[in-house]
């Protein structure tokens, strides 16, 4: 399945945030929201990507945009993970039922199992304004990949 086209409106999802709680399709919202998908917690390439991340946030919120980390970990790992990182993005867990809400939004790597490397931009009226995946789970996309997207709302 290919990533969700922009123009699309978010379907039907439920991913739990580090507290338990539910964050839903409703939860995108009213602002510009960036998803980043990453494969799994502590593992080198997403320790980057999650640091560099961290360092467009400033940048983010003047354009009234927030960023969320999803993965198929479960939430105790993606908290352990943020806070060894010292980073301040909330995660987002797909674990259970696996991967179905990175399957809707097409940002699931079926071979391995796990969330592809991938970023949703999603506009505040709750449609994909922009959207990229990684070529493999192993690319790791730049900020400028975060800034197009983000300008992709303006667009």
């Amino acid at each position: 399945m290919a990533i969700i086209a922009p123009g699309t409106a978010v379907p039907e999802i439920v991913l739990k945030r580090e507290d338990g709680s539910d964050f839903t399709q409703a939860d995108l919202q009213g602002r510009t929201t960036v998803l980043v998908f990453y494969p799994f917690a502590f593992s080198g390439v997403c320790t980057d990507q999650l640091q560099v991340y961290e360092e467009l946030l400033p940048e983010l919120a003047e354009k009234d945009a927030v960023m969320y980390a999803v993965s198929t970990d479960a939430s105790p790992s993606q908290t352990a993970f943020r806070e060894k990182l010292g980073v301040t993005i909330e995660q987002l867990s797909d674990f259970e039922p696996k991967g179905t809400a990175s399957r809707a939004l097409g940002a699931y790597f079926e071979p391995g199992g796990m969330t592809n490397r991938a970023l949703v931009v999603v506009a505040p009226d709750g449609t994909v304004a922009w959207s990229y995946e990684g070529a493999n789970p192993g690319e790791l996309p730049g900020p400028d990949k975060v800034r197009e997207g983000v300008a992709a709302v303006a667009a």
